[in-house]
C-alpha cells in the first residue's frame, strides 16, 4: 500500500527555493520594500516552504479568507479550516502597490524570510474570523487575542520561501520537511501512519494513546510543535529527550519516528484538529490520534468538539481520518491505564492524566504518582526544572478539562 496523498490530491508544493534561484531571489529581495512578520506568520512561512501546507502558494485573498471562515472552504474548492493570512499597518501597506514585490522579514533576527507578489489589500472584520474559528471573541483567549492584534491590512499572493529560519540550525534532525517523513515511512515501509500531536512531554495517557494506534496501524509519527507556546510550557529540547528517552525504553523498536514542525499554536480547537490532520496528510499519515480537548485551551471547548467536527466536515475532504479516543486514565481497579470506553469503574477509582497537571507537580517539586509518569521520562524532567531560575518559573494554573 502507498502512503495518502498530499492534500489537494497533487503532489507535494514546497515554495522554498534552492541553488542558484534562492541565490538569485536573495539579492533581488534585499532591496525591496520590507515587512516583518509575526511569530505566527514566520511559522506558517516556514510550512509554506517546507510543503506542510500543500497545495496553498501563499498568503489568502480576502474571498479564500471569507470562505475559510464561513465554510472552511477556498474559493477554488479546496477544503481548509483556519485562515492562512498576513497582515501589515495600514502605514506600511500604503507604501506599495498591489502588483509589486515585497520582503518578509523574521522577527527573530531580521533576516529576510520569503518574498511576496502582493495580488490584494484588504480589511477583515477580525471579530468574526474570532466568532467563526475560534468559536469565542474572547480576549483572554490566546487565539483571539493573536487576531486582535493583527495588523489593520491583510495582504495576499503568492511568496518564495528564502530560509527556513532558525528551525534546522536549533533542532537538527528533530526538524523533517513532509518529503523528509515520507522518505522515512515508506524506508521503513510504512502505509499506514498515525500521528500524535503534542505541546507537552509524554505521560502515561499520551503513551497509551501512541500504543493504541501501533495495534492497528504501522508506526506512529510523535509530532512536536516547535513554535511559540504558552508560558509555562516545556521547550521543545526539554521534551524531545524525553520523548526520545520513553520511546527507547518502551516502545518496540521501529514503530516510533519523532518529528518536530515549525507552528505557533493558535489553540482553535475543534477547526485545529482539522488543520492538524491536514498538514499531517502532507506528512504521509493516514491517521491523527484525537484524544481529549484537542487542541483547546481552558474551557473554551467540549471535551470532544474535536472529534465531533470531523463528522461535520464532507466525506471527502481528507484522507488522513481521526482515530478518536476517549478520556484515559490510570484505573487502580483495573490496574492500569484505560478509557471510559473501557472502564466499567467510577471517578473515585481513576486517576486522570493531563501535560498541565503534570507541569504543575513538577513546577512545584512535588510527587507525581508513578501511574502519571515513566521514571525514566521523570528523571528528564525533574532535571530541566532544577536548572530553572527563579525568575524563569511560571506558576501553572490548572483550569478547563485539564482540572478535573
Amino acid at each position: 500500500m502507498a502512503l495518502v496523498n498530499p492534500h489537494g490530491g497533487g503532489n507535494l508544493r514546497p515554495l522554498l527555493l534552492e541553488g542558484e534561484a534562492l541565490i538569485s531571489e536573495l539579492a533581488r529581495a534585499s532591496s525591496l520594500p520590507k515587512v516583518k512578520v509575526s511569530s505566527r506568520e514566520k511559522g506558517d512561512i516556514i510550512m509554506l516552504g517546507i510543503g506542510g501546507f500543500t497545495p496553498l502558494e501563499g498568503f489568502m485573498t480576502h474571498t479564500d479568507w471569507q470562505g475559510v471562515c464561513d465554510g472552511m472552504k477556498m474559493a477554488n474548492g479546496l477544503f481548509w479550516p483556519i485562515p492562512i493570512t498576513l497582515s501589515t499597518d495600514t502605514a506600511t501597506a500604503t507604501g506599495f502597490h498591489t502588483g509589486g514585490d515585497i520582503a518578509l522579514i523574521d522577527p527573530d533576527d531580521d533576516s529576510i524570510l520569503a518574498t511576496m507578489k502582493v495580488t490584494e489589500k484588504y480589511s477583515i472584520n477580525k471579530a468574526h474570523e474570532c466568532a467563526t474559528v475560534y468559536k469565542t471573541t474572547d480576549i483572554e483567549h490566546p487565539g483571539v487575542k493573536m487576531v486582535m492584534e493583527q495588523g489593520e491590512v491583510n495582504l495576499a499572493g503568492p511568496i518564495k520561501v528564502l530560509s527556513q529560519g532558525d528551525f534546522p540550525e536549533k533542532y537538527g534532525d528533530l526538524f523533517l520537511s513532509p518529503k523528509q517523513t515520507r522518505a522515512q515511512f515508506e524506508a521503513m515501509g510504512w502505509s499506514k501512519v498515525a500521528a500524535f500531536q503534542t505541546r507537552n512531554p509524554m505521560h502515561r495517557s499520551h503513551e497509551y494513546l501512541a500504543k493504541i494506534a501501533i495495534e492497528t496501524c504501522d508506526g506512529v509519527l510523535i509530532h512536536s510543535l516547535l513554535g511559540n507556546l504558552k508560558p509555562g510550557d516545556i521547550p521543545a529540547d526539554v521534551r524531545s529527550e524525553a520523548i526520545a528517552t520513553l520511546a527507547e525504553h518502551y516502545f518496540v523498536k521501529n514503530t516510533v519516528l519523532q518529528a518536530g514542525y515549525p507552528l505557533d499554536m493558535r489553540y482553535a480547537g475543534p477547526r485545529e484538529a482539522l488543520l492538524h490532520a491536514l498538514f499531517r496528510q502532507n506528512y504521509g499519515c493516514s491517521h491523527l490520534i484525537v484524544g481529549r480537548d484537542h487542541a483547546g485551551v481552558g474551557s473554551y471547548y467540549g471535551p470532544f468538539d474535536a472529534h465531533h467536527i470531523f463528522e461535520e466536515i464532507p466525506k471527502d475532504a481528507l484522507e488522513t481520518q481521526a482515530l478518536k479516543i476517549d478520556w484515559t486514565f490510570w484505573c487502580y481497579k483495573c490496574g492500569g491505564m484505560a478509557s471510559a470506553r473501557t472502564c466499567p469503574h467510577g471517578e473515585a477509582d481513576r486517576l486522570l492524566l493531563s501535560g498541565t497537571k503534570l507541569r504543575k507537580m513538577l513546577s512545584e517539586a512535588g510527587d507525581v504518582p508513578a501511574e502519571f509518569s515513566r521514571p525514566e521520562v521523570l528523571e528528564v524532567l525533574r532535571a530541566y526544572y532544577a536548572s530553572l531560575a527563579e525568575h524563569e518559573k511560571v506558576e501553572v494554573k490548572l483550569s478547563g478539562h485539564s482540572a478535573r
